[in-house]
């Protein structure tokens, strides 16, 4: 039987940790959470790119706690807002915003628009504690809807319409949104060829011999 892997989840989100936990069932990797740890610091997410945030926030854990981690950027393009909030959807409605007012914020901002296209993007990193790291990243298209919808999911989900299934992705159950997700997708992807990435792992991360102590037998 293939040792599990610890590998921390950079992140205090707890729909996205439920997310990404699920996505990775049954593969041979004890899930942590930043909250099974001592307080460590915050990560300044402060990169231009989804690419920059994901690497800063997975290098960074992994160099602090000493274990693989993963971290996801990911954010919400809207085609009518030149992009925005993109990489600052989190801070978008302010720093100590609700998803609720960030989704608030977002229609106010779309009143009047009718082009009401938009993508969800991620990008996952997974680095090891001497900062290498892989890259996934996806992306997810459809529609600013004009109220929010359901109760399922988090962040911009109420009011990011997926006209394949007719549902906002706050409608969809959590195996719905898995399978047709930006962050979902990434998932599949890492999935898809986890056993090389477990691989890298182990031969990033070195393993110390066990040495046993013999007394000298000529000590008195």
């Amino acid at each position: 039987m293939q040792d599990k892997i610890t590998i921390v989840i950079a992140t205090r989100n707890k729909g996205k940790k439920s997310e990404i936990s699920y996505l990775l069932k049954g593969f041979p990797v004890d899930i942590k959470g930043l909250d099974d740890f001592g307080p460590i610091p915050d990560v300044e997410e402060d990169g231009d790119t989804f690419e920059e945030n994901a690497y800063k926030k997975a290098s960074f854990t992994a160099r602090i706690l000493g274990f693989p981690a993963l971290a996801d950027d990911s954010g919400l393009l809207v085609e009518a807002l030149d992009g925005k909030p993109g990489v600052h959807s989190a801070r978008y409605a302010g720093e100590n915003a609700t998803d609720e007012q960030r989704c608030q914020k977002l229609l106010q901002e779309m009143k009047g628009k009718s082009n009401r296209k938009a993508t969800f993007k991620c990008v996952i990193s997974v680095a090891v504690p001497t900062g290498h790291a892989l890259t996934y990243e996806a992306g997810c298209k459809g529609l600013i809807a004009e109220q929010p919808s359901g109760s399922n999911g988090f962040g911009y989900d109420p009011v990011f319409y997926y006209p394949p299934l007719n549902k906002t992705f706050a409608e969809l159950t959590i195996e719905e949104k898995g399978r047709v997700s930006h962050r979902g997708k990434a998932l599949m992807e890492l999935r898809d060829e986890f056993d090389k990435v477990t691989a890298w792992i182990n031969q990033q991360i070195p393993v110390y011999e066990k040495f046993k102590c013999q007394s000298d037998s000529n000590d008195s």
